[in-house]
């Protein structure tokens, strides 16, 4: 299990240094972002996720790795805004946003870890398109679970 922790660590770094890149550019802006909304651009990343996959010619030079990407920066920006709350107008530094993504990507890698332990990281044994397909039922539950208020 300690090769899947670095190996967490590694994809992490990748993710937090475009997350802080782009807080850079268009700081906080995404704060305004109600869960909802987060949730449909999480959505998004993950059906382009699974036409990549069925789909042989591509039209946007863009691949899986970089939807991935995307999912856990929006996901952990949902964590954001699930504690904090949404705002009317962009209200954090670049600082404090990063303190907070590395905060949740903590809780969330101490929850990764837990479940290995359980389950016998049996996820490794998936295929990537089943690992999908799991993104987008678990999507379309919690967008079910929005529109009912819930």
């Amino acid at each position: 299990m300690q090769h899947t922790s670095e190996q967490y660590d590694a994809v992490l770094r990748i993710c937090r240094e475009l997350f802080e890149k782009k807080m850079g550019d268009y700081g906080s802006a995404w704060r305004i972002l109600r869960l909802p909304s987060l949730t449909d651009q999480i959505f998004i990343k993950a059906q382009r996720i699974r036409s990549l996959q069925e789909n042989e010619v591509r039209k946007v030079d863009e691949d899986e790795r970089s939807e991935f990407i995307g999912i856990i920066n929006y996901a952990i920006m949902a964590l954001i805004q699930l504690e904090k709350g949404v705002v009317e107008q962009p209200d954090l530094s670049t600082k404090e946003a990063v303190l907070l993504y590395d905060t949740h990507a903590a809780t969330t890698k101490a929850l990764m870890e837990n479940k290995n332990h359980d389950y016998g990281e049996a996820w490794r044994d998936m295929r990537v398109s089943s690992l999908t397909d799991l993104i987008l039922q678990k999507l379309l539950r919690v967008k079910q679970i929005e529109d009912n208020k819930g």
